[in-house]
């Protein structure tokens, strides 16, 4: 029995398993072990995180509509309307968690909801080691990830300034829209995380 989930850490590993592709779950177990290590090194609840890092996608391959149905029904931000699956899965997807797997810790939660588009000051550790965790997993092979790696080893908020920095420089080259929580999460990480 784990503090967040009725029921043992198994049955939520079968409960996500069941829900996931293969590929999918992987990346979350992936994930989970890479958020303990986090936590472990940083003074963040490791039961939390690996809880968090389990159900982070949860809800990924949900179709549109099923999404479309929960920001109706929620009365969530009719901005969401405006966005996609990167964003909703986690947005949207703390909501579904809760429903279906009855996790209700708000810090899980959020963690879950921001570990696409970050967070300003609101951001917790846990949060913090969520965004990191899925960012650098070990089947994360793209250029610059193990200088991300190497900087989160040093620090965690270090590594979240990289990432944000990192992912927005990425969006703009692709002229992608960005969802607004993540500017903001970028103006407030520019200057925080500075390694000297």
């Amino acid at each position: 029995m784990t503090n967040y989930f009725n029921g043992t850490i198994q049955t939520l590993e079968t409960r996500v398993a069941d829900k996931l592709s293969d590929y999918r779950f992987q990346h979350s177990v992936r994930v989970r072990d890479y958020a303990v290590k986090l936590a472990h090194d940083n003074g963040v609840d490791e039961d939390k995180a690996e809880v968090a890092a389990l159900v982070h996608d949860y809800a990924k391959e949900l179709s549109d509509e099923t999404f479309l149905s929960v920001i109706k029904a929620k009365h969530l931000d009719s901005d969401l309307l405006n966005w996609g699956n990167y964003i909703w899965h986690g947005v949207v997807g703390a909501e579904i968690i809760r429903d279906e797997l009855g996790i209700e810790d708000d810090e899980i939660l959020n963690a879950v909801r921001e570990h696409t588009t970050g967070g300003a000051e609101e951001m917790t550790p846990l949060s913090q080691v969520l965004f990191m965790a899925d960012y650098l997993e070990k089947g994360r092979d793209f250029p610059g990830v193990e200088t991300a790696r190497q900087i989160t080893d040093q620090s965690l908020a270090a590594g979240v300034r990289y990432q944000i920095v990192h992912t927005v420089l990425r969006l703009v080259k692709k002229e992608t829209p960005i969802y607004p929580k993540s500017i903001t999460t970028y103006n407030y990480w520019l200057n925080r995380g500075l390694l000297n």
